[in-house]
């Protein structure tokens, strides 16, 4: 029955709001166009379709306006003019009682709020559709902290409100032509593992207790430490800072802030954090980010929240990297090649006709200084141009993208000036440099060593059983069913146990050394391709 009537307020919601107009009629299969056909002698909306999406997930609630906000960071999935909207989208909700949030921490902490806390504010600091934050101060060392609690009962109204969810994307899946491109069933599912990650705190807090690592006595970020003792899964404590709010201009310019080392600091945090820790802070829109009040000369931002982060591989690190590059020395032709070589786009991919699709989209952008170009939306229209080449999302990138938006819309705002690539571009030539530093290399070696060496006596013994298998394709060839028997003959063994960990050995090397181009350098081989060189190297001369 509660299922039931969820489903009727969301159906009025829907309707009210005329999400009905958002799949053209004729899209839809004749039963459901006469279903719909009342609809008819509803009132021409006279808000935008973005804005109407907006009030539609404000109207249904804290699970639908997260819903929301993760769709605005899918501008792979939903038109611009949407992700604008949804962008808009304010996680503000009434707070839970101040006496229901007390029992929580002291069911979590096990002690009385006056034992552990002094000064702790009853009125929340801040209000959210997961958890609501108050303030307190630690006894006996008199440090200032937040106390950020889960709302209680939020995972059952998360898992109904998803159902949900669920039926009507299996709806639009069905029933929708572009179903299939916006896989929405995919979404909602992705949507679910994202926000009952987040009802767990201590995975924040570990994000939160890594960044700040990363960035010990740096003065580009700050990032708040973590009180692990009164740390669990639905309640964490937290230093709290005292910052100026990143769009703030007002007191920012009134302490002197340098805004343009501030905007070049933001980016250049992005791309540490990308490239060399290869850890982000996947959730930085202006409600998460503080300025210090220190040192305005030398502006340092101060991060929260850090329920979403996100990483990529190494392959994708370097790929990445060596796209950004090869844009903005307009090689087209390499950016299709390194598509094609990453594997986000089929290896039959036509090379010349994406190169042509690449230069058609990227030719009018470059006509611009390049100080009014935008990074992130070259990105955005790379990745648009190659899923007409049947490019599958990578959710990695997609985060990655947002993010880069995100930063590059704050340094905008901050000093409109900004030139991004005056900062990326000598990171990321660095970057690749470093990438294949013969001490990164022997950094490499050390640390995947002992694997490779481990495996290594149980190459001859793995080849012997694939060989054990050819014999049974005798049928088809029987020259290899004579080269198995022979490399198995008790007198030969010893001699080609040698010669079968070189062939291995090498092959080994010649995968992990990524596909051949015509730029390529000893310096630019990968480590563990080295390693397995070295390995064939003794294995076959020595013989």
């Amino acid at each position: 029955m509660v299922a039931l009537i969820r489903f009727i307020q969301i159906t009025y919601a829907a309707l009210r709001y005329r999400l009905d107009l958002f799949i053209p009629r004729e899209q839809l299969p004749r039963s459901i166009r006469i279903l719909l056909s009342f609809t008819l002698l509803l009132p021409e909306p006279k808000q935008s379709r973005g804005e109407r999406l907006r009030l539609f997930l404000e109207t249904l609630g804290p699970v639908f306006i997260k819903f929301g906000q993760l769709l605005s960071t899918r501008p792979d999935l939903i038109a611009a003019d949407l992700v604008e909207e949804l962008d808009q989208l304010q996680d503000n909700v009434p707070p839970f009682a101040s006496d229901v949030c007390q029992r929580l921490i002291e069911a979590a902490l096990k002690a009385p709020v006056d034992e552990l806390f002094d000064d702790f504010d009853s009125q929340p600091l801040a209000s959210a559709s997961i958890a609501q934050v108050h303030t307190a101060t630690l006894k006996g060392n008199g440090k200032k902290v937040i106390i950020k609690v889960v709302r209680p009962n939020i995972e059952k109204t998360i898992v109904k409100d998803i159902a949900l969810m669920l039926l009507m994307a299996r709806l639009v899946a069905r029933y929708s032509v572009d179903g299939r491109r916006l896989r929405p069933v995919e979404v909602v599912e992705e949507y679910q593992h994202t926000i009952l990650d987040e009802l767990n705190l201590q995975r924040e807090a570990a994000n939160a207790s890594q960044l700040r690592r990363h960035f010990a006595n740096s003065e580009l970020l700050y990032v708040p430490e973590v009180y692990w003792d009164f740390t669990r899964r639905n309640v964490m404590v937290m230093e709290r800072i005292y910052g100026i709010p990143v769009t703030n201009m007002d007191e920012l310019r009134a302490q002197n802030t340098n805004m343009k080392v501030l905007a070049e600091r933001g980016v250049e945090i992005f791309f540490t954090q990308v490239f060399t820790h290869n850890f982000f802070h996947a959730d930085m829109h202006p409600g998460n980010i503080f300025v210090s009040r220190q040192n305005p000369d030398s502006p340092q931002y101060i991060a929260v929240d850090f329920a979403i982060v996100g990483s990529l591989s190494h392959s994708d690190q370097y790929y990445m990297a060596r796209n950004l590059l090869a844009i903005f020395r307009r090689d087209y032709r390499l950016v299709a090649e390194l598509h094609v070589q990453s594997g986000w786009i089929p290896e039959d991919t036509p090379i010349h006709e994406f190169e042509t699709a690449i230069r058609t989209v990227c030719e009018p952008i470059f006509e611009k200084p390049l100080k009014d170009i935008s990074f992130g939306h070259i990105v955005l229209t790379l990745f648009q141009t190659a899923r007409r080449f049947d490019m599958q999302v990578q959710p990695q990138l997609v985060l990655l993208q947002k993010t880069l938006l995100n930063v590059e819309g704050l340094g905008r705002q901050l000093y409109p000036e900004l030139d991004l690539w005056q900062t990326a571009h000598p990171f990321l030539e660095q970057w690749i440099q470093d990438r294949f530093h013969p001490k990164t290399l022997w950094q490499q070696l050390k640390r995947y060593g002992p694997e490779v060496m481990e495996q290594i006596p149980q190459m001859p013994h793995n080849l012997f059983d694939t060989l054990d298998q050819v014999k049974q394709l005798g049928e088809l060839a029987p020259e290899l069913q004579q080269a198995a028997q022979k490399l198995q003959t008790k007198d030969s063994r010893p001699k080609y146990y040698r010669l079968a960990l070189g062939l291995i050995a090498a092959s080994a090397a010649v995968l992990t050394a990524g596909p051949m181009s015509a730029e390529m350098t000893l310096g630019s081989i990968p480590a563990p391709s080295w390693g397995f060189g070295l390995v064939a190297l003794w294995a076959l001369l020595g013989r």
